[in-house]
């Protein structure tokens, strides 16, 4: 595992000084539009082929699921990859983007990277070794729900689910001290396992935006499902990440919109 942590470590190193070439020379960046609203670059693409090259130099029989390029072999080892969570804001020079590396062994988390180089913070857990930012322990919020910020995404992917999301959007802003939206799963969910946000919720995500900062949650202390209370977060793409004070709260009052 410790090898496995460190590859990780280099491969969103390496990544880092990709995107960070590229962030300060945005006015030449090549954007490109997925899908409506969803867009890709120039440097999504390179960081996501350096992070491949680097796992595949020490473990050429893991598989990776990579955003950009999909799905790279079989077996019990699984990599989840996203080279730029946060594209948007990258391309409009906001700096709360990032890297996200999650590893699996048989279907279950068991180490994660997120390294975010303009913040200069680098999160890293290993399942039962807890996780930490910069070499410190992390450890999920003790506040209370009705004092809790809660991060959220808008449901770009799932817009017909709009209106029932601003429906539970407009509970929990009234329930709770605030909201944000940061724009990156991978940041909002290290985050939360920083004690910084008290919880998350979003839908119609992808396993690469989530699967390291799943972990991380979980390894602070803190509680990770889907909308239903189980655990197909990464099929579904539906996630409520909090600590065990806003978990309940919060997943109670998505249940009521959005299941």
């Amino acid at each position: 595992m410790e090898k496995v942590i460190d590859v990780a470590l280099l491969a969103a190193e390496r990544a880092s000084e990709v995107l960070l070439d590229y962030f300060g020379r945005l006015r030449e960046l090549k954007v490109e539009e997925k899908a409506r609203n969803d867009f890709v670059t120039e440097a999504d693409k390179k960081s996501e082929m350096i992070i491949i090259k680097t796992i595949q130099e020490s473990f050429p029989q893991h598989a990776i699921v990579a955003e950009e390029s999909g799905s790279h072999g079989s077996g019990s080892w699984q990599w989840f990859i996203d080279p730029l969570d946060g594209t948007k804001n990258f391309i409009h020079g906001l700096p709360m983007f990032c890297v996200s590396i999650g590893v699996a062994y048989k279907g279950e988390l068991v180490a994660a990277v997120v390294k975010a180089p303009l913040l200069e913070e680098t999160f890293v857990a290993e399942k039962g070794a807890g996780a930490f930012c910069n070499g410190v322990k992390l450890k999920v919020s003790s506040r209370p729900f009705e004092e809790a910020l809660v991060a959220t995404g808008f449901p770009f992917r799932g817009k017909e689910m709009l209106d029932s999301y601003l429906k539970c959007f407009k509970e929990v802003f009234l329930s709770v001290s605030g909201l944000r939206r940061c724009g990156s799963a991978a940041l909002d969910l290290a985050y939360t396992a920083k004690g910084v946000f008290d919880g998350f919720w979003e839908m119609s995500l992808h396993p690469w935006d989530i699967a390291a900062g799943v972990l991380l949650v979980e390894e602070a202390g803190g509680v990770v499902t889907d909308f239903e209370g189980g655990r197909s977060f990464l099929s579904s793409g539906n996630i409520v990440g909090a600590s065990p004070n806003t978990h309940g709260e919060l997943l109670k009052i998505v249940q009521r919109h959005l299941t």
